[in-house]
């Protein structure tokens, strides 16, 4: 955060100074709400939480050398007070386990500060650009950001830190020196996207798709169509260096170019001849990987080749092109920045090979239908390059709606279509068991697990040395833990890689 005295803090945020909090003294150190995390000059923030609250952390956090905390009660600690707020009717879900509405209340404040501080670092320069879609919003957040810092210093959250408290704790840290901040933007209902774009007002507005996530919460695509489009919504005009990307193969995103005064940027997966920024001659390695000719306005034709598993990034990184360039990089670095990019958040589509032979795809940090189709599609081609079997270890998708038995059972017929031998499916719920049905109905052979480690202790013994494994599931599933415990264990030294490639 930009150096600030607490009394500059309680004038941004309102309230009240108490328990010997001095108004003088300088915050000089990062904004956290973590006591473990904080250090000498930091502003601690009270946070109420399902298991514990913040508040009762303050004088350890200021022990640690914390200048202040950010409160909604008195903590016996120096604080900062903030005022009271009615929990957002909007958003009442994220805040069921707070009945005091303190939690509403320091973070309206965190939201406040976190604008002051954007404010004071775009007077000195930097440029936001904000990323939203049903899918794919970290991993373009972070190819962004990688591109972005062949041009200067580049803030962006660490993995998928999205909500009302990760965007202004990410916000939090921009400083003078910050050329841009790359924010990832994501939404439980109508009106989200808009409260999070007014902490952070983007320059640059990326629209990726409009899928299925969280339909149980939207109700219909159209509706999260309007809730994504938000972002576009508040973009600056053409005329002031607003730029709209949006995926033109998606028709509701595509649709969005109406609703903004930015300058419209187009890309295109499936090398639609009308888009700014086209893919064409898509090919796959054997790890999934795509290379593909990049076409763009000016004669632009680049190669690229990425180091990300899975077709549907190649629309994820023709997002990414598309939003550095229109913040003025030229396209040439930025096509190279592009293929030279690595994966940055874990456990999304991570590739990775053991001793024996056997490769793991770790997907498992969220799922919605596009994304498990993706994945399918990713595990069927590297099972087809690699001779071995395709596992699919899956998982509930959470937040489907009324219609989620139906979306799970679509996933199951999809990997029979793909030609997926195996599934293991974890969970024994509704949702699951439509999902083994219709899969078994299409030709897999299914097996059910009741938990996490009886999926391990199944499929361990029963690969070979050239399989391919698919782990993906809701976050809340933690089916990262069958990958981990599979990339884990021990590989007997009859199956070492030496011994199978042959």
């Amino acid at each position: 955060m930009i150096r600030m005295s607490v009394s500059d803090i309680l004038g941004v945020t309102g309230g009240y100074l108490a328990d010997g909090a001095d108004p003088e003294a300088i915050v000089t150190g990062s904004v956290e709400f973590d006591s473990r995390r904080i250090g000498p000059g930091g502003l601690f923030v009270c946070l109420p939480g399902a298991q514990v609250d913040g508040h009762d952390y303050a004088p350890g956090a200021i022990g640690s050398g914390a200048t202040v905390a950010l409160a909604a009660r008195e903590t016996g600690a120096p604080s900062i007070i903030v005022p009271e707020v009615p929990v957002p009717d909007s958003n009442a879900a994220a805040y069921e386990h707070d009945p005091s509405g303190h939690g509403a209340a320091v973070i309206a404040a965190l939201g406040r500060l976190a604008r002051h501080n954007v404010d004071v670092a775009a007077g000195h320069g930097m440029r936001v650009v904000g990323v939203t879609g049903s899918a794919g919003k970290t991993t373009v957040k972070d190819l962004i950001a990688s591109v972005l810092r062949e041009a200067g210093e580049v803030v962006a959250p660490p993995g998928s830190f999205n909500n009302e408290i990760g965007h202004p704790y990410t916000a939090l840290r921009c400083s003078t020196d910050t050329d841009f901040l790359v924010a990832e933007l994501s939404a439980r209902g109508v009106g989200h996207i808009a409260e999070l774009a007014a902490i952070a007002p983007p320059v640059v507005g990326v629209v990726l798709n409009v899928g299925t996530a969280h339909i149980g919460e939207f109700g219909d695509r159209d509706t999260i169509a309007r809730a994504k489009g938000e972002l576009v919504e508040v973009l600056p005009a053409a005329a002031d260096g607003g730029v709209a990307v949006l995926n033109a193969d998606d028709p509701l995103v595509a649709a969005m170019a109406g609703r903004t005064p930015a300058r419209v940027v187009t890309f295109s997966a499936s090398g639609a001849p009308a888009a700014d920024y086209r893919a064409t001659g898509i090919s796959l390695d054997d790890g999934c990987r795509a290379s593909f000719t990049l076409e763009g306005p000016d004669d632009l034709r680049e190669s690229v080749s990425l180091h990300l598993a899975g077709e549907h990034q190649v629309a994820n990184a023709l997002a990414a092109v598309a939003a550095t360039v229109g913040v003025g990089l030229d396209p040439h670095v930025v096509c190279a920045a592009v293929s030279a990019h690595e994966p940055v958040s874990g456990r999304r589509m991570e590739v990775t090979r053991r001793g024996d032979g056997v490769t793991v795809i770790n997907d498992s940090y969220n799922a919605n239908p596009d994304s498990m189709a993706a994945g399918i599609r990713a595990l069927a081609h590297s099972a087809a390059a690699s001779g071995g079997t395709a596992w699919a270890i899956l998982g509930q998708m959470n937040e489907l709606g009324p219609d989620s038995a139906d979306r799970h059972a679509e996933i199951g017929t999809l990997l029979g279509e793909n030609g997926i031998p195996r599934l293991v499916v974890v969970g024994t719920g509704v949702n699951t068991h439509s999902l083994a049905q219709a899969a078994e109905a299409a030709g897999t052979r299914v097996v059910t697990a009741d938990s996490v480690d009886a999926a391990i202790n199944f499929v361990q013994p029963e690969l070979g040395p050239r399989d391919v494994v698919l782990v993906k599931a809701s976050s809340s599933e933690q089916l990262w833990r069958v990958a981990d415990a599979l990339l884990a264990l021990p590989v007997p030294e009859s199956l070492e890689e030496q011994d199978v490639e042959q």
